[in-house]
């Protein structure tokens, strides 16, 4: 009897191959045997290890096992939206409620407001200037005027 350890100790198993059962890989189990299968009532030769489909390229798979899934869409608050190029776009016609002319419209109003905006902060600016202006004249006139009444005090 071992001190440190068992002295049972099976070998690792290999791992098993398993063959896919489906045509939708590219496996081609080939056993060099002609056999004889019957499709549609027609007969052909086929060299394959086993009767079934021809192996098809992924064109064809897409097409005639439909895995062709068209584009992703979803439905969020009654908004439909689809995956194009890789951005959630909303679907043509109603899009949450508002048709594309309504949009069209908001986006112009949009723009004239936002130019409107910009022109009143320009007037902002001017007049604040204009105040800055006019104040720092008037300080000048207090201080002259100031001035003015220290000399005509001296005189008296």
């Amino acid at each position: 009897m071992p001190l440190f350890g068992s002295t049972f100790s099976p070998k690792k198993t290999p791992p098993r191959k398993s063959a896919s059962l489906s045509n939708l890989h590219n496996v081609s189990v080939s056993t060099g045997l002609d056999l004889v299968c019957s499709v549609t009532g027609a007969s052909s030769l086929v060299s394959y290890g086993k009767c079934g489909p021809p192996e098809l390229d992924r064109s064809t798979r897409e097409v005639e096992l439909g895995l062709d899934y068209g584009t992703p869409t979803m439905n969020l608050a009654g908004q439909s939206l689809k995956f194009e190029n890789g951005q959630w776009i909303a679907e043509t016609g109603v899009s949450g409620g508002v048709d594309r002319r309504e949009a069209q419209r908001l986006r112009r109003r949009n723009q004239q407001l936002e130019e409107e905006n910009n022109l009143l902060r320009l007037k902002v600016d001017i007049l604040l200037d204009m105040l800055s202006e006019t104040t720092a004249e008037s300080h000048l006139m207090e201080k002259e005027l100031d001035e003015l009444k220290s000399v005509s005090r001296r005189r008296k």
